[in-house]
């Protein structure tokens, strides 16, 4: 039994036991997540917002970088968030922080171990365009010290090779090794970034259709627009009014009721988990579900 396995048991578990969240499961049964006509598939990396044409060592340690700090949603609303200039809109908290990356990637280059292990907040949030007082900004830098820390004299390229050609086998090398991805019964950002690694074309694994869902406070909101998930008034109620979710019972049963649906889903539509993902958090960032609002939790895991 490996960390994918544990996941699967303990989302289902919390699933069965949940008070706040249920899974209908009419509305799933008859869920067909291609019924717009656009085809269930993993859109891949933004080739603009992401850095992707460099050398591979520099991809991968981006790549690996940007999913350290792939958390913070519940301060996603209090950040300066960039605007596209293709469309004048302004993008996600998440879009904000991995195109400023990139940009800083392409004109200033990789990062040296010893840039990672003495990062300082005030350094980081002029790269990603923010206050250096952000309480988000501190987490940031803290978290990617801990990955210089983790990674040493290695290249991320050679944390890749020790996993040899097993997902699962780097990202229990992640939540195992750093403490701020030690997401235990959902492992979401050690699992993202063995994703990431592939569609970036640094790495290759054989067991990638083996990763869940990456259980975060976008997927579980799609699923709650489309009636499969359906929360308890009172819960509900305080999403919808924008309150903040303490870490806990009802967030947990959010993630944990979002991953086992997709689980049962993904069985019945011959879909890998991780490809339902990234089609439903793809399909989360359209203007009238983003209206909507979602739950929100302040925490290192996503």
């Amino acid at each position: 039994m490996g960390l994918t396995d544990d996941v699967r048991r303990a989302c289902a578990q919390i699933a069965e036991q949940a008070r706040s969240v249920h899974i209908d499961a009419e509305r799933l049964a008859a869920y067909d997540a291609g019924a717009d006509g656009r085809p269930v598939e993993d859109p891949g990396l933004d080739p603009v917002r992401h850095y992707l044409e460099g050398p591979p060592a520099d991809v991968a340690l981006y790549t690996l970088a940007l999913d350290t700090i792939n958390f913070g949603s519940g301060w996603f609303p209090t950040l300066r968030k960039r605007t596209d200039p293709a469309s004048g809109r302004t993008v996600s908290g998440y879009f904000t922080i991995a195109w400023n990356l990139a940009d800083h990637f392409r004109v200033h280059g990789a990062w040296s171990a010893v840039q990672l292990r003495t990062m300082r907040t005030d350094t980081l949030a002029a790269i990603l365009g923010q206050r250096a007082d952000h309480e988000l900004m501190s987490l940031y830098s803290q978290a990617l010290r801990e990955l210089g820390r983790f990674l040493g004299e290695r290249s991320v390229l050679d944390v890749v090779a020790a996993a040899r050609g097993s997902a699962e086998a780097l990202a229990t090398q992640l939540a195992s090794g750093m403490a701020l991805y030690d997401d235990r019964g959902f492992y979401k950002r050690a699992q993202i970034a063995a994703n990431d690694l592939a569609l970036a074309g640094v790495a290759t694994f054989d067991d990638l259709d083996r990763l869940t869902i990456f259980a975060d406070n976008l997927v579980p909101h799609v699923l709650r627009c489309d009636g499969v998930l359906v929360y308890d008034p009172a819960l509900a109620a305080r999403i919808d009014a924008e309150q903040l979710l303490p870490a806990g019972r009802e967030e947990r049963e959010i993630r944990a009721c979002a991953l086992h649906a997709c689980e049962l889903l993904g069985a019945r539509l011959g879909i890998p988990p991780r490809v339902l993902d990234m089609w439903l958090w793809t399909r989360g960032q359209a203007p009238e579900l983003k209206a909507r609002p979602r739950h929100r939790c302040r925490t290192v895991y996503y």
